[in-house]
């Protein structure tokens, strides 16, 4: 397999840093396993931000999302864990994490973190 999971995210320059503008990102397979049960648990994790000197690379970005789906983490530990880690390779001016996870036991479940 070319490819392996890793928790390292990279970036690259604002090509258009002069302006503010929004990327989005949907990343409609995004699993990791229910900390007290070990199941599965599915998400659409959805990524907005207003980029300031730099990007994510899209390749880091999807082998990161990956790198979740063995560990147990409850959906708000996870959603806030990615913001903060995109906040902290970024430092975008403003940026949004949605987990939007399927339903376990009859609930369906939608977190949103945001910075600033």
């Amino acid at each position: 397999m070319p490819s392996q999971p890793t928790s390292k995210l990279e970036s690259f320059p604002n090509p258009a840093a002069q302006r503010d503008y929004e990327i989005r990102f949907e990343c409609p397979e995004f699993t990791c396993l229910c900390p007290v049960t070990g199941q599965p648990d599915f998400a659409t994790i959805r990524i907005r931000y207003v980029p300031d000197q730099k990007c994510v690379e899209l390749k880091s970005l999807k082998l990161y999302l990956w790198s979740f789906r063995n560990q147990g983490a409850f959906h708000e530990a996870v959603t806030n864990r990615i913001l903060d880690d995109l906040v902290a390779l970024l430092a975008p001016r403003k940026l949004v994490v949605e987990g939007d996870f399927m339903v376990r036991g009859g609930i369906h479940t939608v977190v949103e973190a945001s910075f600033p």
